[in-house]
């Protein structure tokens, strides 16, 4: 493991488990320690992220969203993080989507919640060709669909298409080709992308453009930031929008080219 990737791990204070693989948590950090190799490990991590989205904020009407490279400040190995987490998805736990703003962003669901918020939001509509596209597409599709498979294989019909794209479940791609999509989540991707700028913006403004991850922590946000400051820590940090810097005060962020 080279120096910053060390670097990355110990900003969240992980502990390297004698395979290699494996992060142990601290119990305040996410609850409970994960102390299983594989998938179970990762998934640990993600419902640790995800207990740091604010459900509050979209009324609890989308289901709680995680940057896949937010992964990467917790599970120093990138290569792990995502067999591990393709692994999830081809099981059926979690769900990955092209949120748009980035083509390296890649956010990751849960399943099961996905599912339930779609229904929610569908509640006294007809919705056979919403349960059709949960039973169907979802399961065999990886983050995108062609025409052709949607009209030949899984049988859909163009009109049938229409009400998905309208629904928020599929997005144009290009011609004959669609993004699977989280319904509603246009005001995650505005408030992600603001919240990160702020952060950056707030280390930037330090001297020497650096600030210590504590302080970074303790510090007020402003009205542009949404999203608790940890869930912007681990997406500059795994996003390696920033170098992590280890001293004797702790953890130093450090914008990069800044």
């Amino acid at each position: 493991m080279n120096r910053k990737r060390a670097l990355k791990a110990d900003t969240f204070k992980t502990k390297k488990w004698k395979s290699g693989s494996v992060s142990l948590f601290r119990v305040q950090e996410i609850g409970a320690s994960v102390a299983h190799e594989g998938p179970a490990d990762i998934k640990a991590s993600l419902e640790y992220l995800m207990s740091l989205f604010p459900r509050k904020l979209f009324n609890d009407t989308l289901p709680p969203v995680v940057l896949k490279h937010q992964l990467y400040s917790i599970q120093s190995d990138k290569t792990l993080v995502d067999r591990h987490l393709n692994e999830l998805r081809e099981q059926g736990e979690v769900l990955m989507f092209q949120l748009g703003f980035d083509s390296e962003s890649i956010g990751v669901v849960f399943a099961a919640d996905f599912k339930a918020k779609v229904l929610a939001t569908e509640a006294g509509r007809e919705t056979g060709s919403m349960e059709k596209f949960l039973s169907t597409v979802l399961p065999c599709c990886d983050i995108s669909v062609d025409k052709k498979k949607m009209l030949k294989e899984l049988l859909f019909t163009d009109s049938e298409i229409t009400q998905l794209v309208k629904c928020g479940v599929l997005t144009v791609k290009d011609a004959g080709s669609w993004w699977l999509s989280i319904p509603n989540s246009g005001k995650f991707i505005k408030y992600f992308i603001q919240g990160r700028k702020a952060v950056l913006g707030m280390i930037r403004k330090s001297k020497y453009s650096e600030m210590l991850k504590s302080d970074l922590e303790e510090r007020q946000p402003t009205s542009q930031v949404k999203f608790p400051i940890k869930y912007h820590i681990h997406d500059v940090v795994g996003a390696e929008l920033v170098d992590c810097i280890q001293t004797t005060a702790g953890m130093l962020l450090r914008v990069v080219n800044s």
